[in-house]
């Protein structure tokens, strides 16, 4: 239900800021206004404005659109009567730069609610993960290049940029990897350690952006947070943990004899003892044991999963499955922006993260980012779900990102979407003549066809990730 809940309410404000940039922009520019829906099909509820021109008002029954429909002569279903008195105020009688505008408003109205809330964010403080590292896996990148135990990532400049990238949270520094990790890049990530000093440590190559969205770019470095003590949180009924006597509040020190510090670390080690007769040393009220625990063996990736309070860490149990929820405290920070600065912050963030969903749909379109980077319905779902149960302000960011992604999604150059009619006012406007009817007719079957083609993998890629998860 909280899903379902989280769904509606992301759908229904990114929906309606959408079409009020498009209706807004239509009474800026003189165009009479027929119907706003938001959603697509039998109307649930309908109401009529009291403004002279009687917009329509409605709720449909299909969430996933809406639209505003202005007075056009073209329409087939136009009431006669209303074009005679207000032919002058027909969407196809404005000059091409009103058109312009008033298509361009709604990816426009996106970007700017993403620069909103990302203000709301930045300004109002964000209760972040502190960029502290955890002892890298040996033999891993971030081992290789040095780093320790405690270290304190500050910046990250990758090869070619001309300024370093700033971190001051766990986020940023994921970010800062996504975003620039195109091609064989090297970048120069600057730490300060324990003892106060400050390195400039040398990653050899980053990830690339796109091979795999369900990689961790960060870990895929062998970089980890540094926590507290790992604990279980839960212990699910019939499991292993369950078996072997685990309780809710045991503190996890060893597995096997091999000191536990992350609980990544713990869960590395159940998943790779399958159906193994293991020992555990936990602590319980103050007293040191020594629990036995037969691994349970289950090919399908579930069981234990590790998160840290407001850092989004977690993980899944694949061959080995211990059947419980740990937990993890991380040191963590409020990261506060100026107003200024906030708002400066935000208009970047928005600019980035649409450069970067242009860059990697690029990349997906000749083949060198994996087309499971497309996300359908049922993911956006999910994910608002998971925002929503992490606070508002995780659900704000959620909102805010989402938003991004309508506004850059919207402005493609593809017949049936606003970037596609964006297209037909460009041509016209170096022509001086519109794109003729039939070329119209023929682009929008094609456009329609590329939108059912688009959707259709990413349905599939939603019920994919979906059935993976739960299996």
């Amino acid at each position: 239900m909280q899903t379902l809940l989280a769904f509606i309410v992301a759908l229904g404000i990114l929906i309606y800021v959408h079409e009020m940039g498009h209706y807004l922009a239509a009474r800026a520019c003189g165009v009479k206004v027929l119907r706003f829906s938001i959603g697509f099909g039998r109307p649930l509820l309908r109401w009529v404005s009291r403004h002279p021109d009687r917009t329509e008002w409605t709720i449909a029954a299909i969430p996933l659109g809406g639209y505003v429909k202005m007075l056009d002569e073209r329409d087939p279903e136009r009431d006669p009567a209303v074009d005679a008195r207000d032919l002058h105020r027909s969407f196809n009688r404005q000059p091409v730069g009103k058109r312009f505008v008033i298509v361009a408003a709604g990816p426009i109205a996106n970007f700017l609610l993403a620069v909103v809330l990302y203000f709301v964010l930045f300004a109002g403080g964000m209760q972040e993960p502190a960029p502290v590292l955890a002892a890298p896996a040996a033999g891993s990148v971030a081992a290789t290049a040095g780093v320790r135990e405690g270290d304190r990532v500050l910046s990250l400049q990758a090869e070619g940029e001309t300024e370093a990238e700033p971190v001051r949270s766990w986020n940023d520094l994921r970010m800062a990897v996504i975003e620039q990790g195109f091609g064989d890049a090297s970048a120069v990530l600057n730490v300060r350690g324990v003892d106060g000093r400050e390195r400039a440590l040398t990653l050899p190559r980053l990830p690339e952006t796109g091979d795999d969205p369900r990689a961790d770019p960060l870990a895929t470095l062998g970089l980890a947070l540094k926590g507290g003590p790992v604990s279980i949180r839960e212990v699910l009924p019939g499991s292993a943990a369950e078996q072997a006597g685990l309780r809710a509040g045991d503190r996890v020190l060893a597995w096997q004899g091999e000191p536990v510090s992350q609980a990544s670390q713990l869960i590395r080690l159940v998943r790779a003892s399958p159906d193994a007769q293991v020992t555990m040393e936990i602590e319980r009220d103050g007293q040191r044991l020594s629990v036995p625990v037969r691994v349970q063996a289950d090919a399908a990736q579930a069981g234990a999963s590790a998160s840290a309070a407001g850092g989004g860490l977690g993980a899944a149990v694949g061959n080995g499955k211990l059947g419980a929820a740990l937990t993890q405290a991380v040191e963590m920070e409020t990261v506060r922006d100026t107003p200024v600065r906030a708002l400066l912050r935000a208009g970047a963030q928005v600019w980035d993260t649409s450069v970067l969903s242009l860059r990697l749909l690029g990349r997906m379109l000749i083949g060198q980012a994996s087309l499971e980077n497309l996300s359908g319905p049922l993911t956006v779902a999910d994910y608002a779900g998971k925002a929503a149960g992490l606070g508002w302000q995780p659900f704000i960011s959620f909102l805010a990102l989402v938003s991004v992604s309508l506004g850059v999604l919207n402005l493609l150059p593809v017949p049936v979407l606003d970037g596609g009619h964006l297209l037909y006012y460009c041509v016209e406007f170096l022509t001086g003549r519109p794109v003729p009817d039939h070329w119209q007719a023929v682009l929008q079957k094609v456009g329609i066809a590329c939108i059912l083609l688009l959707t259709s993998l990413a349905l599939f890629n939603d019920v994919s990730r979906l059935f993976l998860a739960r299996s």
